[in-house]
């Protein structure tokens, strides 16, 4: 049977955190953008509950204490942020027409190649993503445009919320492949597909019980799709295959097993 496979769009194949740091270091100057890793405060890359109340006043040269991450929101490193600013570029980012069709694609040419190896191979690619709306097409019409121009033909893409693992299982899916620790250990806990780590950052930070859940991890979108394609060869060369692919990905032993 074809593999089914869930995409992230944001952290996977969209580079949202560049275009929010853009988007940051106009409103507020390049300081914000340009802090030391080690020193930065999160930002949300959705917006917190909340975003419309009246924000506390606080110090101009001092950010306020990191707030929580809501369960659906990035931390986004590279920028410096009060409470009040986080809020003020969220509704800055929800003004822009089309926001999220101008985000740039973190790796060049990977959403073509993935659409070129679902119609040769037969796959069933859905999209998933929890971006809130702008101003302009819904945040679905908007992800399928931004796919549609950069090479995916008639993609299918849902704004959902909720555990990625019940989404997995509802529809069936055999991988998922997310930039978020968090999402993946979802899939493997609320779900019988894999779960696909892409996780760009230094190895030292992955979290060490990713592997030992069953959690494969991988440097780039384009070393999974090399991964997936082994994994779906002839019947007759799968059992060979599938070990490689195992060892590839950190594993030993299959997911939900």
């Amino acid at each position: 049977m074809p593999l089914r496979i869930g995409f992230d769009l944001d952290g996977v194949l969209a580079d949202m955190e560049g275009e929010l740091e853009r988007q940051a270091e106009i409103l507020f100057g390049e300081q914000v953008v340009r802090t030391p890793p080690g020193d930065a405060a999160p930002v949300a890359a959705t917006p917190a509950s909340g975003a419309g109340e009246a924000a506390t006043a606080a110090s101009p040269d001092k950010p306020d204490p990191p707030e929580a991450t809501p369960d659906d929101g990035l931390p986004l490193r590279r920028l410096r942020l009060t409470s009040r600013q986080q809020r003020r570029l969220w509704r800055h980012v929800e003004s822009i027409d089309a926001f999220w069709e101008s985000l740039k694609e973190i790796e060049p040419g990977t959403v073509a190649r993935l659409s070129a190896l679902a119609a040769d191979r037969r796959w069933e690619v859905i999209f998933l993503t929890k971006r809130p709306q702008t101003v302009g097409a819904t945040s679905q019409v908007q992800s399928q445009r931004w796919l549609e121009a950069h090479g995916f033909t008639l993609p299918s893409a849902y704004v959902v919320q909720g555990s990625r693992g019940h989404i997995a299982a509802a529809l069936g899916l055999d991988f998922v492949i997310d930039d978020r620790p968090e999402n993946c250990l979802d899939v493997v806990v609320d779900s019988r597909a894999r779960a696909i780590l892409v996780w760009r950052d230094d190895e030292k930070l992955l979290p060490t019980a990713a592997r030992r859940l069953g959690i494969g991890v991988v440097k780039t979108v384009g070393e999974c799709l090399d991964i997936l394609t082994q994994l779906d060869a002839a019947p007759a060369q799968r059992p060979g295959v599938v070990d490689r692919v195992m060892r590839l990905l950190g594993l030993k032993e299959p997911a939900n097993a």
